[in-house]
């Protein structure tokens, strides 16, 4: 693929992510907190699609999109180790949330998990328009 391509595509990702952090904003702004961690997850994933998107990198799995952006992104210092933080927090509350019954979200857990992946929207969007 070519890289005007992989850059459009990169882009179509990170649109995606910010529409996820925006649906995010909407569900607790409604009180829906346990839906909003999942958005603020899938904010988080799409961002980092974005980022393997430029190189041509995807994976079926999650587990395999957040190891390669661990490895090659984080390891290697092109992002801040806070973001590989952020992206295990959201993918445990998203999966806790999803799966075990009875788990309960703040608006308090919410909210820092929106305000988690605005800022990793943020680093996204400043590393592929640079």
């Amino acid at each position: 693929m070519p890289d005007s391509q992989r850059k459009a595509l990169a882009k179509y990702r990170l649109a995606k992510s910010t529409e996820c952090s925006l649906v995010a904003d909407s569900l607790i702004k409604e009180g829906h907190y346990i839906h909003s961690v999942n958005r603020s997850y899938y904010a988080i994933f799409h961002a980092i699609r974005a980022v393997l998107a430029l190189e041509g990198a995807d994976f079926k799995k999650h587990s395999g999109v957040i190891s390669y952006f661990q490895q090659h992104y984080i390891k290697t210092g092109i992002f801040e180790r806070k973001y590989s933080e952020y992206v295990k927090e959201a993918f445990s509350i998203r999966t806790d949330s999803d799966y075990k019954d009875f788990y309960i979200v703040s608006k308090e857990d919410a909210q820092e998990q929106l305000d988690h992946a605005c800022l990793f929207i943020n680093a996204v969007e400043a590393y592929i328009c640079q």
